[in-house]
Protein backbone atom coordinates (compact mmCIF):
# COMPACT_ATOMS: atom_id res chain seq x y z
CA UNK A 1 0.00 0.00 0.00
CA UNK A 2 1.13 3.58 -0.71
CA UNK A 3 2.53 5.52 2.01
CA UNK A 4 1.42 8.45 0.23
CA UNK A 5 -2.28 7.79 -0.25
CA UNK A 6 -5.13 9.40 2.38
CA UNK A 7 -5.52 6.15 4.78
CA UNK A 8 -8.77 5.95 4.20
CA UNK A 9 -8.62 5.14 0.30
CA UNK A 10 -7.15 0.95 1.77
CA UNK A 11 -8.47 1.04 5.41
CA UNK A 12 -9.93 -2.16 6.75
CA UNK A 13 -12.52 0.01 9.05
CA UNK A 14 -14.45 -2.16 12.26
CA UNK A 15 -17.82 -1.74 13.17
CA UNK A 16 -18.56 -1.07 16.77
CA UNK A 17 -22.10 -1.28 17.28
CA UNK A 18 -21.68 0.29 20.93
CA UNK A 19 -24.43 -1.67 22.96
CA UNK A 20 -23.12 -5.37 21.64
CA UNK A 21 -19.72 -4.40 21.96
CA UNK A 22 -18.14 -4.59 25.48
CA UNK A 23 -19.66 -3.63 29.18
CA UNK A 24 -17.20 -1.07 31.27
CA UNK A 25 -19.74 -0.95 34.27
CA UNK A 26 -21.54 -3.91 34.23
CA UNK A 27 -25.42 -2.25 33.14
CA UNK A 28 -25.62 -5.30 30.42
CA UNK A 29 -25.41 -2.61 27.52
CA UNK A 30 -21.71 -1.89 25.69
CA UNK A 31 -20.65 1.66 26.21
CA UNK A 32 -17.37 3.46 25.91
CA UNK A 33 -15.60 2.35 28.33
CA UNK A 34 -15.64 -1.24 27.18
CA UNK A 35 -14.42 0.25 23.57
CA UNK A 36 -11.39 1.46 25.64
CA UNK A 37 -10.49 -1.81 27.21
CA UNK A 38 -10.51 -3.79 23.88
CA UNK A 39 -8.54 -1.37 22.26
CA UNK A 40 -5.58 -3.62 22.23
CA UNK A 41 -7.49 -6.57 20.95
CA UNK A 42 -8.81 -4.21 18.12
CA UNK A 43 -4.71 -3.46 17.69
CA UNK A 44 -3.79 -6.87 17.44
CA UNK A 45 -6.68 -7.88 15.04
CA UNK A 46 -5.42 -5.46 13.01
CA UNK A 47 -7.59 -2.55 12.18
CA UNK A 48 -7.38 0.95 10.73
CA UNK A 49 -10.04 2.24 12.13
CA UNK A 50 -13.40 2.05 14.16
CA UNK A 51 -16.74 3.01 13.02
CA UNK A 52 -18.90 3.46 16.37
CA UNK A 53 -22.78 3.62 15.89
CA UNK A 54 -24.50 6.88 17.51
CA UNK A 55 -23.68 7.45 21.04
CA UNK A 56 -25.47 10.83 21.44
CA UNK A 57 -28.37 11.72 24.02
CA UNK A 58 -31.09 9.55 23.34
CA UNK A 59 -34.67 8.15 24.37
CA UNK A 60 -33.18 5.03 22.50
CA UNK A 61 -36.56 4.66 20.69
CA UNK A 62 -34.29 3.42 17.45
CA UNK A 63 -30.98 2.36 19.82
CA UNK A 64 -29.42 5.83 19.34
CA UNK A 65 -30.72 6.44 15.52
CA UNK A 66 -32.84 8.84 17.30
CA UNK A 67 -30.86 11.63 18.27
CA UNK A 68 -31.63 14.38 21.39
CA UNK A 69 -28.22 16.46 21.59
CA UNK A 70 -25.42 15.59 18.66
CA UNK A 71 -23.48 17.39 21.05
CA UNK A 72 -23.29 15.02 24.02
CA UNK A 73 -22.97 11.48 25.09
CA UNK A 74 -25.70 9.40 26.13
CA UNK A 75 -25.49 8.33 29.64
CA UNK A 76 -26.01 4.79 29.07
CA UNK A 77 -22.85 4.79 27.24
CA UNK A 78 -20.50 7.37 29.54
CA UNK A 79 -19.71 11.09 29.02
CA UNK A 80 -18.46 13.31 26.72
CA UNK A 81 -15.18 13.23 28.52
CA UNK A 82 -15.33 9.44 28.49
CA UNK A 83 -15.48 10.01 24.63
CA UNK A 84 -12.72 12.42 24.00
CA UNK A 85 -10.71 10.27 26.23
CA UNK A 86 -11.25 7.17 23.74
CA UNK A 87 -10.68 9.45 20.83
CA UNK A 88 -6.81 10.10 22.83
CA UNK A 89 -6.15 6.02 23.77
CA UNK A 90 -7.24 5.03 20.18
CA UNK A 91 -4.80 7.41 18.10
CA UNK A 92 -2.08 6.15 20.83
CA UNK A 93 -2.76 2.80 19.13
CA UNK A 94 -2.42 3.41 15.58
CA UNK A 95 -6.48 3.17 15.64
CA UNK A 96 -8.70 5.85 13.92
CA UNK A 97 -12.24 6.87 15.12
CA UNK A 98 -15.41 7.23 13.11
CA UNK A 99 -18.46 8.27 14.83
CA UNK A 100 -22.24 7.56 13.01
CA UNK A 101 -23.42 10.98 11.91
CA UNK A 102 -27.59 10.79 11.73
CA UNK A 103 -28.68 14.19 9.36
CA UNK A 104 -32.32 12.78 7.77
CA UNK A 105 -34.07 12.98 11.04
CA UNK A 106 -34.02 13.43 14.79
CA UNK A 107 -35.42 12.47 18.18
CA UNK A 108 -39.22 13.83 18.91
CA UNK A 109 -37.22 14.70 22.15
CA UNK A 110 -34.62 16.92 21.05
CA UNK A 111 -34.59 20.31 21.71
CA UNK A 112 -36.06 21.83 17.70
CA UNK A 113 -38.62 19.28 17.71
CA UNK A 114 -40.05 20.21 21.45
CA UNK A 115 -40.06 23.55 20.34
CA UNK A 116 -41.94 23.26 16.42
CA UNK A 117 -44.56 21.40 18.45
CA UNK A 118 -45.19 24.20 21.40
CA UNK A 119 -44.81 26.80 18.30
CA UNK A 120 -47.50 25.48 16.45
CA UNK A 121 -48.96 25.21 12.89
CA UNK A 122 -47.24 27.72 10.08
CA UNK A 123 -44.10 28.77 12.90
CA UNK A 124 -40.18 29.26 11.98
CA UNK A 125 -39.72 26.24 14.17
CA UNK A 126 -42.12 23.89 12.22
CA UNK A 127 -40.27 24.84 8.93
CA UNK A 128 -36.92 23.20 10.26
CA UNK A 129 -38.98 19.93 9.92
CA UNK A 130 -41.22 18.45 7.34
CA UNK A 131 -45.00 19.60 8.86
CA UNK A 132 -47.86 19.83 6.23
CA UNK A 133 -52.01 19.59 6.52
CA UNK A 134 -53.78 16.43 5.47
CA UNK A 135 -55.76 15.79 2.82
CA UNK A 136 -59.44 15.63 2.58
CA UNK A 137 -62.36 17.79 3.87
CA UNK A 138 -61.08 17.66 7.31
CA UNK A 139 -57.43 17.52 6.34
CA UNK A 140 -57.85 13.93 8.33
CA UNK A 141 -55.88 11.93 5.39
CA UNK A 142 -52.00 12.00 5.49
CA UNK A 143 -50.29 14.25 2.97
CA UNK A 144 -49.12 11.58 0.59
CA UNK A 145 -49.40 7.76 0.67
CA UNK A 146 -45.46 7.66 1.83
CA UNK A 147 -44.40 4.74 3.57
CA UNK A 148 -42.16 4.25 7.27
CA UNK A 149 -38.84 2.01 6.47
CA UNK A 150 -39.93 0.59 10.00
CA UNK A 151 -44.05 -0.12 8.48
CA UNK A 152 -46.70 1.79 8.53
CA UNK A 153 -47.54 5.50 7.50
CA UNK A 154 -44.55 7.54 7.34
CA UNK A 155 -46.97 10.33 8.84
CA UNK A 156 -48.62 11.57 11.96
CA UNK A 157 -51.18 13.68 12.99
CA UNK A 158 -50.77 15.66 15.77
CA UNK A 159 -53.57 17.39 18.08
CA UNK A 160 -53.53 20.70 16.23
CA UNK A 161 -54.32 19.01 12.84
CA UNK A 162 -50.61 19.26 11.23
CA UNK A 163 -49.17 15.98 10.62
CA UNK A 164 -45.46 15.48 10.41
CA UNK A 165 -42.91 13.12 8.63
CA UNK A 166 -40.92 10.19 9.80
CA UNK A 167 -39.56 7.74 7.11
CA UNK A 168 -38.49 5.53 10.20
CA UNK A 169 -40.51 5.38 13.48
CA UNK A 170 -42.32 8.44 14.66
CA UNK A 171 -40.00 9.06 17.29
CA UNK A 172 -37.59 10.29 14.55
CA UNK A 173 -39.14 13.28 12.75
CA UNK A 174 -37.43 13.92 9.32
CA UNK A 175 -35.81 17.26 9.23
CA UNK A 176 -36.03 19.73 6.48
CA UNK A 177 -33.06 20.15 4.89
CA UNK A 178 -34.15 23.10 2.74
CA UNK A 179 -34.08 25.06 5.76
CA UNK A 180 -30.65 27.39 6.15
CA UNK A 181 -30.72 26.76 9.57
CA UNK A 182 -30.88 22.93 9.07
CA UNK A 183 -27.50 23.00 6.96
CA UNK A 184 -25.70 25.39 9.38
CA UNK A 185 -26.36 23.74 12.23
CA UNK A 186 -25.00 20.53 11.00
CA UNK A 187 -21.86 22.42 9.55
CA UNK A 188 -21.41 23.60 13.01
CA UNK A 189 -22.03 19.65 14.93
CA UNK A 190 -19.12 18.37 12.22
CA UNK A 191 -17.12 21.04 13.65
CA UNK A 192 -17.71 20.23 17.00
CA UNK A 193 -16.88 16.51 16.74
CA UNK A 194 -13.85 17.13 14.27
CA UNK A 195 -12.41 19.65 16.79
CA UNK A 196 -12.69 16.42 19.59
CA UNK A 197 -10.57 14.49 16.82
CA UNK A 198 -12.45 12.33 15.43
CA UNK A 199 -11.18 11.37 11.87
CA UNK A 200 -14.43 11.30 9.83
CA UNK A 201 -18.28 10.42 9.98
CA UNK A 202 -19.95 7.36 8.60
CA UNK A 203 -23.37 9.19 7.37
CA UNK A 204 -26.46 7.45 8.08
CA UNK A 205 -29.25 7.39 5.63
CA UNK A 206 -27.26 9.63 3.48
CA UNK A 207 -29.31 9.36 0.42
CA UNK A 208 -32.08 10.65 2.46
CA UNK A 209 -31.81 14.63 3.59
CA UNK A 210 -33.88 15.88 0.62
CA UNK A 211 -37.39 15.43 -0.41
CA UNK A 212 -39.38 16.39 -3.68
CA UNK A 213 -40.83 20.12 -2.89
CA UNK A 214 -44.25 18.78 -3.73
CA UNK A 215 -44.05 15.98 -1.74
CA UNK A 216 -46.00 13.87 -4.40
CA UNK A 217 -46.70 10.07 -4.10
CA UNK A 218 -44.73 7.51 -4.42
CA UNK A 219 -44.18 6.11 -8.13
CA UNK A 220 -46.14 2.80 -9.10
CA UNK A 221 -44.02 -0.22 -7.72
CA UNK A 222 -41.79 -2.17 -9.89
CA UNK A 223 -42.54 -6.34 -9.63
CA UNK A 224 -39.17 -7.08 -7.78
CA UNK A 225 -38.22 -9.35 -10.60
CA UNK A 226 -37.77 -6.14 -12.64
CA UNK A 227 -34.85 -5.45 -9.53
CA UNK A 228 -33.63 -8.33 -9.18
CA UNK A 229 -32.40 -9.63 -12.30
CA UNK A 230 -28.36 -10.45 -12.85
CA UNK A 231 -28.18 -10.30 -16.69
CA UNK A 232 -30.19 -6.74 -16.95
CA UNK A 233 -29.03 -3.50 -15.34
CA UNK A 234 -31.28 -1.71 -12.83
CA UNK A 235 -32.39 1.54 -14.10
CA UNK A 236 -32.62 4.55 -11.85
CA UNK A 237 -36.26 6.11 -11.35
CA UNK A 238 -36.23 9.04 -9.57
CA UNK A 239 -38.01 9.00 -5.85
CA UNK A 240 -39.71 11.48 -4.24
CA UNK A 241 -37.31 11.14 -1.26
CA UNK A 242 -34.21 8.65 -1.73
CA UNK A 243 -31.45 9.13 -3.62
CA UNK A 244 -32.56 12.85 -4.82
CA UNK A 245 -29.69 14.66 -6.88
CA UNK A 246 -30.26 17.65 -4.82
CA UNK A 247 -28.56 16.07 -1.67
CA UNK A 248 -25.24 16.60 -3.42
CA UNK A 249 -24.85 20.14 -2.67
CA UNK A 250 -25.11 19.29 1.12
CA UNK A 251 -22.18 16.84 0.86
CA UNK A 252 -20.58 19.31 -1.30
CA UNK A 253 -20.32 22.00 1.89
CA UNK A 254 -19.58 19.24 4.07
CA UNK A 255 -16.61 17.88 2.36
CA UNK A 256 -15.19 21.82 2.44
CA UNK A 257 -16.00 21.66 6.41
CA UNK A 258 -13.72 18.10 6.33
CA UNK A 259 -10.82 20.23 4.32
CA UNK A 260 -10.66 23.11 7.06
CA UNK A 261 -9.47 20.27 9.74
CA UNK A 262 -5.97 18.86 9.24
CA UNK A 263 -5.38 14.76 8.92
CA UNK A 264 -7.23 13.38 5.62
CA UNK A 265 -10.91 13.82 7.40
CA UNK A 266 -13.41 11.87 5.95
CA UNK A 267 -16.46 10.44 5.16
CA UNK A 268 -18.48 7.47 4.54
CA UNK A 269 -22.04 7.04 2.83
CA UNK A 270 -24.64 4.58 4.09
CA UNK A 271 -26.17 5.75 0.20
CA UNK A 272 -28.81 2.91 -1.20
CA UNK A 273 -29.01 4.03 -4.75
CA UNK A 274 -30.21 1.85 -7.86
CA UNK A 275 -27.03 1.72 -9.85
CA UNK A 276 -22.92 2.24 -9.12
CA UNK A 277 -23.71 4.99 -11.19
CA UNK A 278 -25.87 6.79 -8.82
CA UNK A 279 -23.71 5.92 -6.43
CA UNK A 280 -20.91 7.13 -7.29
CA UNK A 281 -22.26 10.60 -7.51
CA UNK A 282 -21.88 10.89 -3.79
CA UNK A 283 -17.80 10.19 -4.31
CA UNK A 284 -17.29 12.72 -7.33
CA UNK A 285 -13.56 14.46 -5.97
CA UNK A 286 -15.31 17.87 -4.84
CA UNK A 287 -18.30 15.24 -2.28
CA UNK A 288 -17.91 12.98 0.02
CA UNK A 289 -14.93 10.52 0.11
CA UNK A 290 -16.37 6.87 0.15
CA UNK A 291 -19.45 4.94 0.30
CA UNK A 292 -20.83 1.52 1.22
CA UNK A 293 -21.27 -0.84 -1.37
CA UNK A 294 -24.19 -2.57 -0.98
CA UNK A 295 -24.07 -4.19 -4.00
CA UNK A 296 -21.51 -6.42 -2.77
CA UNK A 297 -22.96 -7.37 0.53
CA UNK A 298 -26.28 -8.18 -1.29
CA UNK A 299 -24.48 -10.73 -4.07
CA UNK A 300 -25.38 -14.37 -3.73
CA UNK A 301 -22.39 -16.71 -3.49
CA UNK A 302 -22.41 -17.51 -7.34
CA UNK A 303 -19.12 -16.23 -9.09
CA UNK A 304 -20.47 -14.53 -12.24
CA UNK A 305 -22.77 -12.28 -10.05
CA UNK A 306 -19.89 -11.19 -7.60
CA UNK A 307 -17.47 -10.68 -10.59
CA UNK A 308 -20.34 -8.52 -12.05
CA UNK A 309 -20.73 -6.53 -8.61
CA UNK A 310 -17.37 -6.27 -8.54
CA UNK A 311 -16.38 -5.11 -12.23
CA UNK A 312 -19.06 -2.22 -12.14
CA UNK A 313 -18.11 -1.16 -8.71
CA UNK A 314 -14.58 -0.44 -9.64
CA UNK A 315 -15.34 1.10 -13.18
CA UNK A 316 -17.70 3.59 -12.21
CA UNK A 317 -16.06 4.91 -8.42
CA UNK A 318 -13.12 4.58 -10.45
CA UNK A 319 -14.50 7.08 -13.09
CA UNK A 320 -14.63 9.84 -10.41
CA UNK A 321 -11.70 8.67 -8.42
CA UNK A 322 -12.68 7.06 -5.88
CA UNK A 323 -11.88 3.55 -4.13
CA UNK A 324 -14.08 1.16 -3.70
CA UNK A 325 -15.71 -0.30 -0.41
CA UNK A 326 -16.32 -3.66 0.54
CA UNK A 327 -18.54 -5.36 3.18
CA UNK A 328 -19.95 -8.05 4.08
CA UNK A 329 -22.70 -7.62 7.27
CA UNK A 330 -23.60 -4.82 9.36
CA UNK A 331 -25.86 -4.23 12.60
CA UNK A 332 -28.67 -3.90 9.95
CA UNK A 333 -28.58 -7.18 7.69
CA UNK A 334 -28.58 -11.20 8.85
CA UNK A 335 -24.85 -12.24 9.30
CA UNK A 336 -23.21 -13.46 6.10
CA UNK A 337 -22.28 -16.86 8.19
CA UNK A 338 -25.93 -17.46 8.04
CA UNK A 339 -26.67 -16.27 4.59
CA UNK A 340 -24.10 -17.93 3.15
CA UNK A 341 -24.78 -21.06 5.00
CA UNK A 342 -28.21 -21.70 2.98
CA UNK A 343 -28.05 -22.69 -0.58
CA UNK A 344 -29.57 -20.06 -2.47
CA UNK A 345 -27.90 -18.26 -5.80
CA UNK A 346 -30.17 -15.53 -5.23
CA UNK A 347 -29.30 -11.81 -5.30
CA UNK A 348 -31.53 -9.49 -3.10
CA UNK A 349 -31.95 -6.32 -2.97
CA UNK A 350 -33.73 -3.43 -1.27
CA UNK A 351 -37.29 -3.90 -3.07
CA UNK A 352 -36.82 -7.94 -2.61
CA UNK A 353 -34.87 -8.17 0.83
CA UNK A 354 -32.75 -11.42 1.78
CA UNK A 355 -35.43 -13.88 3.81
CA UNK A 356 -34.05 -17.27 4.99
CA UNK A 357 -34.57 -20.29 2.76
CA UNK A 358 -34.64 -23.26 3.99
CA UNK A 359 -32.38 -24.98 6.28
CA UNK A 360 -29.36 -23.89 7.54
CA UNK A 361 -25.64 -25.22 7.15
CA UNK A 362 -23.71 -23.89 8.98
CA UNK A 363 -20.70 -25.79 8.07
CA UNK A 364 -21.13 -24.30 4.74
CA UNK A 365 -21.90 -20.96 6.00
CA UNK A 366 -18.66 -20.32 8.10
CA UNK A 367 -16.84 -22.37 5.21
CA UNK A 368 -17.80 -19.39 2.61
CA UNK A 369 -17.49 -16.88 5.48
CA UNK A 370 -13.79 -17.87 5.38
CA UNK A 371 -13.47 -17.49 1.56
CA UNK A 372 -15.35 -13.92 1.65
CA UNK A 373 -13.37 -12.73 3.85
CA UNK A 374 -10.48 -13.58 1.47
CA UNK A 375 -12.00 -12.44 -0.93
CA UNK A 376 -12.91 -9.06 0.42
CA UNK A 377 -9.77 -8.30 1.63
CA UNK A 378 -7.98 -8.78 -1.58
CA UNK A 379 -9.93 -6.66 -3.50
CA UNK A 380 -8.95 -2.97 -4.56
CA UNK A 381 -9.56 -0.26 -1.72
CA UNK A 382 -11.31 -0.10 1.72
CA UNK A 383 -12.97 -2.78 3.34
CA UNK A 384 -15.45 -2.90 6.64
CA UNK A 385 -15.56 -5.66 9.33
CA UNK A 386 -18.54 -5.59 11.53
CA UNK A 387 -17.75 -7.22 14.94
CA UNK A 388 -17.84 -10.32 15.33
CA UNK A 389 -17.37 -11.53 11.78
CA UNK A 390 -13.56 -12.31 12.59
CA UNK A 391 -15.19 -14.54 15.66
CA UNK A 392 -17.65 -16.30 12.97
CA UNK A 393 -20.70 -15.82 14.54
CA UNK A 394 -23.71 -16.53 13.39
CA UNK A 395 -27.12 -14.51 12.92
CA UNK A 396 -29.24 -15.81 16.33
CA UNK A 397 -32.31 -16.91 14.75
CA UNK A 398 -33.98 -18.07 17.96
CA UNK A 399 -34.30 -15.05 20.29
CA UNK A 400 -37.49 -15.42 22.17
CA UNK A 401 -40.40 -12.98 21.41
CA UNK A 402 -40.37 -11.23 24.72
CA UNK A 403 -36.67 -9.96 24.08
CA UNK A 404 -36.87 -8.01 20.54
CA UNK A 405 -36.03 -4.18 20.33
CA UNK A 406 -35.79 -3.57 16.89
CA UNK A 407 -39.11 -1.14 16.62
CA UNK A 408 -39.52 -3.52 13.25
CA UNK A 409 -40.72 -5.44 15.64
CA UNK A 410 -43.33 -3.63 17.03
CA UNK A 411 -44.41 -1.33 13.50
CA UNK A 412 -44.23 -4.69 11.54
CA UNK A 413 -47.47 -6.22 13.59
CA UNK A 414 -44.81 -8.99 14.90
CA UNK A 415 -44.24 -10.23 11.46
CA UNK A 416 -40.85 -9.01 10.85
CA UNK A 417 -38.50 -10.14 13.76
CA UNK A 418 -36.11 -6.82 12.69
CA UNK A 419 -32.35 -6.65 13.13
CA UNK A 420 -31.92 -7.78 16.78
CA UNK A 421 -30.26 -11.46 15.60
CA UNK A 422 -27.12 -9.62 14.00
CA UNK A 423 -26.93 -7.45 17.10
CA UNK A 424 -26.52 -9.85 19.86
CA UNK A 425 -23.41 -8.91 22.42
CA UNK A 426 -20.17 -10.67 21.21
CA UNK A 427 -18.01 -13.06 23.30
CA UNK A 428 -15.36 -12.36 24.35
CA UNK A 429 -14.06 -15.30 26.93
CA UNK A 430 -15.45 -17.52 29.48
CA UNK A 431 -17.83 -20.79 29.21
CA UNK A 432 -21.02 -19.70 29.67
CA UNK A 433 -22.88 -15.96 28.83
CA UNK A 434 -22.19 -13.45 29.54
CA UNK A 435 -19.20 -14.88 27.95
CA UNK A 436 -16.35 -11.20 28.96
CA UNK A 437 -18.74 -8.96 27.80
CA UNK A 438 -19.47 -7.71 31.12
CA UNK A 439 -17.32 -7.40 33.90
CA UNK A 440 -16.92 -10.19 36.28
CA UNK A 441 -19.73 -10.52 38.85
CA UNK A 442 -21.69 -7.77 36.99
CA UNK A 443 -25.94 -8.16 38.14
CA UNK A 444 -27.13 -7.57 35.19
CA UNK A 445 -27.82 -9.75 32.07
CA UNK A 446 -26.43 -8.52 28.59
CA UNK A 447 -29.19 -6.02 27.01
CA UNK A 448 -30.01 -9.12 24.49
CA UNK A 449 -29.35 -12.83 25.53
CA UNK A 450 -26.46 -14.39 23.82
CA UNK A 451 -26.66 -18.23 22.75
CA UNK A 452 -25.50 -21.32 25.54
CA UNK A 453 -23.05 -22.86 22.29
CA UNK A 454 -21.17 -19.49 22.04
CA UNK A 455 -17.87 -20.35 24.50
CA UNK A 456 -16.15 -21.88 21.67
CA UNK A 457 -16.94 -18.71 19.58
CA UNK A 458 -15.20 -16.51 22.37
CA UNK A 459 -12.00 -14.27 21.32
CA UNK A 460 -10.20 -16.51 23.98
CA UNK A 461 -11.27 -19.66 22.80
CA UNK A 462 -10.10 -18.92 19.27
CA UNK A 463 -6.95 -17.22 20.27
CA UNK A 464 -4.23 -18.77 19.14
CA UNK A 465 -6.21 -21.84 17.30
CA UNK A 466 -4.40 -21.22 13.56
CA UNK A 467 -7.62 -23.00 11.66
CA UNK A 468 -9.61 -20.26 13.70
CA UNK A 469 -12.15 -17.77 11.99
CA UNK A 470 -10.32 -14.93 14.37
CA UNK A 471 -6.50 -16.28 13.62
CA UNK A 472 -7.76 -15.99 9.81
CA UNK A 473 -9.06 -12.24 10.16
CA UNK A 474 -5.65 -11.67 11.95
CA UNK A 475 -3.28 -13.28 9.15
CA UNK A 476 -5.24 -11.47 6.59
CA UNK A 477 -4.77 -7.89 8.18
CA UNK A 478 -1.36 -8.62 8.61
CA UNK A 479 -0.30 -9.88 5.32
CA UNK A 480 -2.65 -6.95 3.79
CA UNK A 481 -0.61 -4.40 5.29
CA UNK A 482 2.80 -5.99 4.93
CA UNK A 483 2.52 -6.85 0.82
CA UNK A 484 2.56 -4.40 -1.38
CA UNK A 485 0.06 -5.70 -3.88
CA UNK A 486 -3.13 -4.92 -1.24
CA UNK A 487 -4.84 -2.15 -0.15
CA UNK A 488 -6.04 0.16 -3.27
CA UNK A 489 -5.25 0.06 -6.57
CA UNK A 490 -6.48 -2.48 -9.28
CA UNK A 491 -7.05 -5.83 -10.86
CA UNK A 492 -6.56 -7.69 -13.27
CA UNK A 493 -8.75 -10.97 -14.20
CA UNK A 494 -7.09 -13.99 -14.70
CA UNK A 495 -8.80 -17.15 -16.91
CA UNK A 496 -10.31 -19.29 -14.82
CA UNK A 497 -13.77 -22.22 -15.44
CA UNK A 498 -16.43 -21.18 -14.72
CA UNK A 499 -17.35 -20.88 -11.27
CA UNK A 500 -13.78 -19.52 -10.02
CA UNK A 501 -12.89 -15.96 -9.40
CA UNK A 502 -9.00 -15.67 -10.06
CA UNK A 503 -7.33 -12.14 -9.90
CA UNK A 504 -3.90 -10.73 -10.03
CA UNK A 505 -2.93 -7.54 -8.00
CA UNK A 506 0.29 -6.76 -9.03
CA UNK A 507 3.15 -7.04 -7.64
CA UNK A 508 3.08 -10.50 -7.47
CA UNK A 509 0.05 -11.65 -5.64
CA UNK A 510 -3.03 -13.75 -6.94
CA UNK A 511 -6.32 -14.12 -5.19
CA UNK A 512 -8.72 -17.73 -6.24
CA UNK A 513 -11.88 -18.43 -5.04
CA UNK A 514 -13.36 -21.74 -5.89
CA UNK A 515 -17.42 -21.37 -6.37
CA UNK A 516 -18.11 -24.28 -8.27
CA UNK A 517 -18.83 -27.82 -6.85
CA UNK A 518 -15.53 -29.14 -7.96
CA UNK A 519 -11.70 -28.61 -6.87
CA UNK A 520 -9.56 -26.38 -8.66
CA UNK A 521 -5.96 -27.33 -10.12
CA UNK A 522 -4.24 -23.55 -8.89
CA UNK A 523 -1.61 -21.86 -11.11
CA UNK A 524 1.54 -23.32 -11.40
CA UNK A 525 4.79 -21.51 -10.04
CA UNK A 526 2.70 -20.17 -7.27
CA UNK A 527 3.33 -20.97 -3.19
CA UNK A 528 0.64 -20.32 -0.94
CA UNK A 529 0.37 -16.94 1.19
CA UNK A 530 -2.87 -17.53 2.73
CA UNK A 531 -5.96 -19.77 2.54
CA UNK A 532 -9.21 -20.26 3.80
CA UNK A 533 -8.71 -24.09 4.36
CA UNK A 534 -6.72 -26.48 3.39
CA UNK A 535 -4.81 -27.13 -0.17
CA UNK A 536 -3.95 -30.47 -1.06
CA UNK A 537 -1.96 -31.64 -4.21
CA UNK A 538 -2.33 -28.21 -5.21
CA UNK A 539 -6.54 -28.48 -5.38
CA UNK A 540 -8.61 -25.79 -4.39
CA UNK A 541 -11.55 -27.42 -2.71
CA UNK A 542 -15.21 -25.71 -3.78
CA UNK A 543 -16.30 -22.78 -1.21
CA UNK A 544 -12.26 -22.07 -0.61
CA UNK A 545 -10.33 -19.26 -1.20
CA UNK A 546 -6.42 -18.99 -1.40
CA UNK A 547 -3.35 -16.28 -1.44
CA UNK A 548 -1.03 -16.98 -3.78
CA UNK A 549 2.50 -15.46 -4.28
CA UNK A 550 3.86 -15.19 -7.87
Amino acid sequence: MSGTAPWWRSAVIYQVYIRSFADGNGDGVGDIAGIRSRLPYLKSLGVDAIWINPWYKSPMADHGYDVADYRDIDPLFGTLGDAEQLIEEAHRHGIRVIPDIVPNHTSDQHAWFRAALAAGPGSPERERYVFRSGRGPDGAEPPNDWVSAFGGPAWTRLPDGDWYLHLFAPEQPDLNWENPEVRAEFESILRFWFSRGVDGFRIDVAHGLVKHPELPDLPPRREPGELASQDLPREHVEHPHWDRDEVHEIYRAWRKVAEEFPGDRCFVAEAWADTPERLSAYVRRDALHTAFNFGFLMSSWDAKDLRAVIDDSLAMLGAVGAPATWVLSNHDVVRHTSRYGRRTTRRWTVDEPYRPEGPLDLETGTRRARAAALLMLALPGGAYVYQGEELGLPEVEDLPDAVLQDPIWERSGHTDRGRDGCRVPIPWSGRTAPYGFSPEGASAAPWLPQPADWSERSVAAQSGDETSMLELYRRALRLRREHPALGDGALTWRDAPDGVLCFGREPGLVCVVNLSAEPYRLPGHSSVLLSSGSVKGGLLAPDEAVWLSV
